[in-house]
């Protein structure tokens, strides 16, 4: 092993030599280099190198060479103020301007053939060939193609580089079309080929305008085809001044263009027709590939675009008819409110209708619950892209009938037997979102008691929609029997659902029963029955903490106290309870409580009892004591968390 390193880095002594000799690197910095390349070099020979050793000798190589690049500039700068015939000559390029990339290639070369089956590793070598121009780069797509032809993104990077850097559209057709062989199922490679095919029929007839020989591109103006829609939908709004005149003209511009065939556009056509039928008999049941074919069609002016238009349209129908995904992209066809930018009120409210019309049909077609939750999801889109999410209510005119449409979707599709629990919430958050907390209440109640019985989060948001109906007027105080019908409703509801889900629920039950004495101790019932059997999470939202820190407010210390040794107490109480307690001494004993620190002491013992392996917990102890205890307890302290944890003395050196 050590002769090939020897080898090779005697094989660098040219290069060096060259480096030194020009003033690029000094002889300390070369020294440098050859001790970092024959560190490379040994990890390279080791038995089972790993990937990292390659990619990391390839990042000090480029990083290396792009110092000798900057070196240079910088020499070359002052050799050629000095303008001597010798300084010249050592401007010109030499071996050590191509040892760098020679190098990095042949690392890659033996990185690619170590893990042949890598394609990011492969990419990358290709990726470096192509940006340094080097002329191993048809080599190595060989190569790459030749390990895994089943890769459609080779196919397509090689074709690429025919068609972009070679500019030979031969080479590039025939690596698409052997790809298209061996991956017949690629959607990618079959769009691929088609916009390269297109692509270079475009580039032809740009070069026929250029030359005067022809006008116009393949490439659709979308401002001027709205124009055109938008005018033939509103034919009858316009009169001609001279209309004789007016069809004269036209008539012998008919005749000019029937005269002239524009080759190029039937060429893109019959491109377009030949390479969809190929696409479609390989993959007859992709809708995605129909869609990309269409969007590209959409995107061309081809002859007989209107007659593909619609027979992409119809076989889609035919195909995918059952499936609302079809339905869904076809109706935002019509019109996709993230597009509404620059368009008139009365020209969106044409396109929602018509999308409006095809939802209406899927539904006729299949009444599913994905078709209503598409439905819903566009409603909700054009509704919220004209006002926002806060601004629903102050919707007028013919956007304001839109709420009560979707209204009627929700509803239709709880009568049909299609809606989901998704549905559901949705359904009542639109209520919320309208103000109308009382029709939403009641919609939860009734769903939640008549078709969703086990699911919790509906129940839980009627929960909340009860709690916020008693406090939605803070001027009067909850009755009796609106206490009473909320515990009740909570202690079927909170039992079920764990306490990071419902967090938002207990803190309003907390603030609402905070004053109430009975209510507040059943709470806290339910809560230690809760945290018994999910546990009180150790980050974020603490249920034991949010109801000592209530019981502190109201009740003062010693309450909080009291409550606190009640989640003490039970069977196996979790880190975090220790933990919210412990906090809750030590900032009583640094506003001056004289119990705090001794409680915070008897805390933490008791929780090192069960968790002495806690490393944090430890930590925490110590700072206590260095803070508000003896130099004495800070050490005794030190002293047994190394003894107990044996292993773990090196983590300490921070802390203690």
């Amino acid at each position: 092993m050590a002769d090939v390193v020897q080898y090779r880095l005697e094989r660098m002594v040219n290069e060096l030599d060259d480096l030194e000799r020009r003033g690029i690197f000094t002889r300390r910095e070369i020294n440098e280099i050859v001790k970092q390349r024959r560190k490379f070099e040994y990890r390279l020979k080791r038995p089972s190198p790993l990937k990292q050793d390659y990619l990391a000798y390839i990042e000090y190589e480029t990083q290396l060479d792009s110092l000798r690049r900057l070196r240079k500039k910088s020499v070359a700068r002052q050799l050629r103020n000095q303008g001597t015939d010798e300084n010249k000559k050592k401007m010109k390029k030499s071996v050590s301007d191509f040892a760098g990339v020679v190098r990095i290639v042949d690392i890659y070369r033996l990185a690619v053939t170590r893990y042949k089956g890598d394609i990011d590793l492969w990419f990358r070598y290709l990726e470096f060939c192509r940006e340094k121009r080097h002329g191993r780069m048809k080599k190595v797509l060989a190569q790459a193609i030749r390990f895994h032809p089943k890769v459609p993104g080779l196919w397509i990077y090689a074709a690429a580089w025919e068609f972009d850097h070679n500019l030979n559209v031969a080479a590039a057709r025939a690596l698409m079309q052997s790809g298209l062989r061996v991956c017949p199922t690629s959607e990618e490679l079959w769009i691929e080929y088609l916009r390269m095919e297109l692509t270079y029929l475009n580039k032809l007839k740009a070069r026929k305008v250029a030359l005067g020989e022809d006008e116009g591109t393949l490439v659709r103006d979308k401002k001027v085809a709205g124009e055109k829609q938008w005018r033939d939908d509103n034919e009858d709004l316009f009169m001609s001044l001279n209309e004789e005149k007016e069809n004269n003209e036209s008539n012998v511009e008919n005749k000019e263009t029937r005269g002239k065939v524009d080759v190029f556009r039937e060429q893109g056509f019959s491109i377009l027709k030949a390479i969809y039928s190929g696409a479609i008999e390989a993959l007859p049941s992709s809708l995605n590939l129909r869609k990309k074919f269409f969007e590209i069609l959409d995107a061309l002016d081809l002859a007989h675009s209107e007659e593909m238009h619609e027979q992409i349209l119809s076989e889609m129908k035919r195909d995918f008819s059952t499936e609302p995904e079809y339905w869904d992209w076809l109706a935002r066809l019509e019109f996709d409110p993230e597009a509404i930018e620059g368009m008139s009120d009365e020209l969106v409210l044409s396109q929602t209708e018509k999308a409006i019309q095809v939802y209406e049909e899927a539904l006729k077609v299949m009444p599913s619950a994905k078709v209503f939750d598409n439905y819903t999801r566009f409603m909700m889109d054009v509704i919220l892209l004209q006002k926002g999410e806060k601004e629903i209510l102050e919707l007028s005119g013919p956007y304001a009938t839109y709420i009560s449409h979707l209204l009627g979707i929700y509803e239709k599709a709880k009568a049909l037997g299609c809606i989901t629990e998704d549905l559901a919430y949705q359904y009542v958050s639109f209520y919320l979102q309208l103000g109308r907390l009382d029709e939403a209440r009641n919609l939860a109640d009734k769903l939640c008691r008549e078709t969703f019985l086990d699911s919790t989060r509906l129940w839980l948001l009627k929960a909340s929609l009860e709690v916020r109906h008693v406090t939605r007027d803070s001027l009067s105080s909850p009755t009796k029997a609106d206490l009473l019908s909320i515990f009740g409703l909570l202690k079927d509801v909170l039992p079920k659902i764990s306490v990071s889900k419902a967090e938002s629920l207990w803190i309003m039950a907390l603030k609402l029963f905070s004053s109430q004495k009975e209510y507040f101790e059943k709470l806290v019932g339910l809560s230690i029955v809760s945290i018994s059997k999910d546990g009180d999470s150790d980050n974020g939202f603490s249920l034991s903490s949010a109801i000592v820190n209530f019981v502190l407010q109201n009740d003062g210390i010693q309450s909080a106290r009291e409550m606190y040794k009640r989640f003490l107490a039970l069977p196996h109480p979790g880190l975090a309870i220790y933990r919210n307690c412990i906090d809750l001494e030590t900032n009583l004993a640094s506003v001056g409580d004289k119990d705090g620190l001794v409680n915070a002491r008897k805390l933490f013992e008791s929780a090192l009892s069960t968790y002495g392996q806690n490393l944090s917990l430890w930590q925490n102890y110590h700072r206590l004591e260095t803070k508000m205890g003896t130099s004495e307890t800070a050490s005794a302290v030190h002293w047994r968390a190394r003894k107990i944890l044996k292993d773990s003395t090196a983590l300490f050196t921070s802390d203690f």
